[in-house]
């Protein structure tokens, strides 16, 4: 009895003693995932949650969003979950997105599935639009994506139509040419033929070089009045702080590269930058909320966070996941060769008997062919030792032998064209058993190379966050320091000439199919992002990014007029 109580306290004490928890809801680009999330959870334990499930190390650009009365938030690392004004029903849901994008994405993204979701969330946003592509372009990306998916083009299982349920161009692109879904899609089939051998990885990084050409990649737009009250745009992105007017969403007004911000700063609704040359004026703006104010300076603190130390030497850890990826590459190669040689290998031995066989026959019919010209020999020697009687007789021998001499002839020049023959194919006999050899060795060497040891994994750092900084009274300061910004500058201008460079080729074929379906264009039809670019592209030649960024001029302290 006294054991039957003993044994329902320790049952009760045990069920006290388990914490209570929460269903939190996580939406993936290509997934959802559910977890039962402990009452104290602060941010930083779901998100470490999250990124292991994925296999995830590039931490820092990543983050859980959600909505607040249609403004959009990030979960805070040093925030209880609950805490965050986010509905309270269950499952709690969090989307997890890339909060911060990368300015070259070869470089920069070394997992692959970072690399995959970077894809997927900025496809996305193309395909809706929220990311202005041109026509060109958009047929080019959409090629990648068909490779990604799909692999290696082949004729006889892609036949006509197979895209036809595929959603590859935006709607607006759709309706801006007279042509039909079967010409789109021969237009994309083309330039996807011409990626065979790309594995998906490799189709969904070229995806992302050329998009991340785009003026609205990795953009986040906020609606703001400067002091005279006038409506503008602030984007805020990799490269910096722009100012836009609403209606033209590509080409800033004005921008404030990273490298030549000294400060920034908001108390209440205010927003103040402050250039690094004291001869620029101040910018100040007004936006609609403290919480966009808030979102503001964390998008500003995190992007100024990776702008730097983009140009520093990578750390430990991003050394070791990118030589963790160079083995893993070479692995995947490794592994990709061993197939092809043993391929090679067995279409080497399969030749090699074919030869041998057809050798062996050939070398069999001349054998014949010389015997049955000897025969031929044999009977003209003994027709033109028999008598001849009459002038007749002697007239059909005399054919005869002519025909004898004729016959043994032919047999004589075809028996010496099969010994050249049998002899050629000993000699590819002889070279497809080289060729076996060559295999063998291949494979023998790409299965014996050493293999890499695992490398200790680090933690992943967490995604640049504002919690570090004092918030007080609805305001805060943060400075932006860098030991040497001149050196910073030239670097910088360095590697936008490098980009222009590496961009003119893809920009010769994006020009040549612009060329091919203009003629089928409805004018009417275009959109007024369609008008910009196309005024853009015809002043500069190419409309990207690096080309459209306008730097405030030093003006002896006169404000900037905007």
């Amino acid at each position: 009895m006294a054991g039957a109580i003993a044994s329902r306290m320790s049952f009760s004490s045990l069920k006290r003693k388990q914490p209570k928890t929460f269903t939190v809801r996580i939406v993936t680009m290509d997934a959802e995932m559910e977890f039962n999330c402990e009452m104290k959870w602060k941010g930083k334990d779901l998100f470490d949650l999250v990124c292991r499930t994925l296999g995830l190390r590039e931490t820092w650009f990543f983050g859980l969003q959600y909505t607040i009365k249609d403004t959009v938030a990030w979960l805070k690392m040093d925030k209880k979950v609950l805490d965050h004004d986010v509905s309270k029903e269950e499952p709690v849901t969090f989307h997890f997105l890339a909060k911060f994008y990368p300015e070259n994405a070869e470089e920069e993204l070394v997992q692959e599935i970072t690399q995959h979701l970077f894809f997927l969330q900025v496809k996305k946003q193309i395909l809706d639009e929220k990311i202005y592509c041109p026509p060109e372009a958009s047929v080019l990306l959409a090629s990648y994506a068909v490779q990604a998916k799909y692999g290696d083009y082949d004729p006889s299982v892609h036949k006509r139509g197979f895209l036809a349920q595929e959603e590859l161009l935006p709607k607006r692109v759709i309706n801006l040419y007279q042509m039909t879904p079967e010409m789109w899609e021969e237009r994309i089939t083309a330039w996807y033929a011409e990626h065979r051998g790309r594995a998906r990885d490799e189709a969904e990084m070229e995806y992302l070089k050329i998009a991340q050409d785009l003026e609205m990649y990795g953009v986040n737009y906020f609606a703001i009045r400067n002091k005279k009250g006038t409506e503008l745009l602030l984007g805020v992105d990799a490269l910096g702080l722009h100012i836009y007017d609403p209606e033209n969403r590509l080409t800033p007004k004005i921008s404030f590269p990273w490298n030549e911000i000294r400060n920034i700063s908001y108390s209440d609704k205010e927003f103040t930058i402050k250039p690094l040359d004291k001869k620029i004026d101040v910018f100040k703006f007004n936006s609609s909320k403290l919480r966009v104010n808030k979102l503001i300076l964390q998008l500003c603190i995190g992007n100024h966070d990776l702008f730097m130390r983009r140009r520093k030497a990578d750390s430990l850890e991003v050394q070791q996941m990118k030589a963790q990826a160079r083995e893993e590459k070479a692995r995947k190669q490794m592994k990709e060769e061993a197939t092809m040689a043993n391929e090679a290998l067995m279409r080497s031995e399969e030749t090699a008997d074919l030869l041998a066989e057809k050798a062996q026959i050939t070398e069999e019919e001349a054998k014949l062919l010389a015997q049955k010209a000897a025969e031929a020999e044999q009977e003209m020697q003994r027709i033109k030792a028999t008598a001849i009687r009459t002038e007749e007789e002697k007239r059909l021998m005399e054919q005869k032998v002519l025909e004898a001499e004729v016959l043994a002839l032919k047999m004589a020049e075809e028996s010496e064209r099969r010994a050249k023959e049998a002899d050629q194919l000993k000699q590819d006999l002889q070279e497809a058993r080289e060729a076996e050899r060559r295999a063998k060795q291949k494979l023998l060497e790409i299965t014996t190379k050493p293999t890499y040891p695992p490398m200790n994994s680090i933690p992943a750092p967490l995604p640049p966050d504002i919690s570090s900084f004092n918030l007080i009274a609805d305001s805060l300061s943060f400075d932006f320091k860098d030991t040497d910004m001149k050196r910073l500058s030239m670097e910088i201008e360095k590697e936008k000439v490098e980009y222009m460079e590496k961009s003119k080729h893809l920009q010769e074929q994006l020009n040549e199919l612009k060329t091919e379906i203009e003629a089928l264009k409805l004018k009417e039809r275009e959109t007024a992002l369609d008008i910009l670019h196309n005024e853009n592209s015809d002043r500069g030649g190419t409309s990207s990014k690096h080309n459209t960024i306008k730097k405030p001029q030093a003006q002896g302290r006169r404000p900037i007029c905007i």
